[in-house]
């Protein structure tokens, strides 16, 4: 599957989630769900990926870690907040930028409808 296929499916697979539990859960409970649906489908996913950084050929260990990566290709950062802002974006412009994943799913849980918390995010350093 490409980006685009992989987060229609995550897209599907959130809007599930997010139709049993509904909005105001913490993110590690959305993120362990979202995890779950994913796997059951039978699809690689790896939870709270470290992502170290590399400067001047020297690789750091600065804290990093993607929410999902789904089979080495779409990042998955997950919310539960009033609102996304910027900082999110960043967020996951940063994880795309280090692991040179051309696509990234910013999702807020805290939302009425699924749809309005969705952002798709693309590399723009590729």
């Amino acid at each position: 599957m490409d980006e685009n296929e992989l987060a229609k499916t995550v897209f599907e697979a959130g809007l599930k989630v997010h139709r049993v539990l509904g909005p105001g859960l913490l993110e590690n409970a959305y993120e362990e769900c979202l995890h779950y649906e994913l796997q059951k489908m039978g699809l690689y996913v790896e939870k709270q990926k470290a992502l170290p950084l590399v400067y001047e050929s020297v690789k750091l260990d600065a804290g990093y870690r993607m929410d999902l990566i789904l089979e080495r290709k779409l990042v998955i950062e997950i919310k539960s907040v009033e609102a996304l802002s910027d900082l999110h974006v960043a967020q996951i412009l940063t994880y795309l930028k280090l692991s040179n994943c051309k696509l990234g799913l910013l999702i807020n849980f805290n939302t009425v409808l699924f749809k309005d918390g969705v952002k798709r995010v693309i590399n723009g350093y590729l």
